[in-house]
């Protein structure tokens, strides 16, 4: 198959596939006696393997080692479970603090609601918001007692 086809039949774009192949997740294809690139259709089951683990998160690095593990007669499967829950308990520590930002946030224009209007250069209530953490990162805030500037 030409690259074209082997793009409509996987939706993988052209430019895609080359890159694929230049980052060594697809290994060097035939050439045609005019030098188009031509692939078996093992390159199918290739790129739904690359599909499927980056919906799950992995990276084309990780891809090309998994993949460079199965060639060489390993069995990447073990060092995959360890990415994934390695993954998972990231998902799950950036969970809570969107949780944490989400409460804060919540008492936040709770305090907000009740003070009405704020005065300020630009937005009152917000200047007069404290960070607890300034980390952009972290993205916390607090209110201040607004009431201690007034308002």
């Amino acid at each position: 198959m030409k690259i074209g086809e082997v793009s409509q039949e996987s939706g993988v774009g052209v430019e895609a596939l080359r890159f694929y192949e230049r980052s060594g997740l697809l290994g060097r294809p035939a050439r045609s006696r005019s030098g188009y690139r031509l692939y078996d259709e093992a390159v199918l089951e290739r790129l739904a393997f690359i599909r499927k683990a980056q919906f799950l998160g992995f990276s084309l690095d990780e891809i090309r080692h998994i993949i460079s593990d199965a060639e060489k007669g390993a069995s990447p499967c073990d060092n995959v479970r360890g990415i994934v829950r390695r993954r998972l308990a990231e998902v799950s520590e950036r969970i809570k603090e969107l949780q944490r930002h989400h409460r804060e946030l919540t008492r936040t224009l709770e305090e907000w609601d009740e003070v009405g209007r704020a005065p300020g250069n630009i937005c009152g209530l917000i200047e007069t918001t404290e960070m607890q953490n300034p980390s952009p990162a972290a993205g916390r805030v607090v209110q201040k007692k607004l009431r201690k500037n007034g308002l």
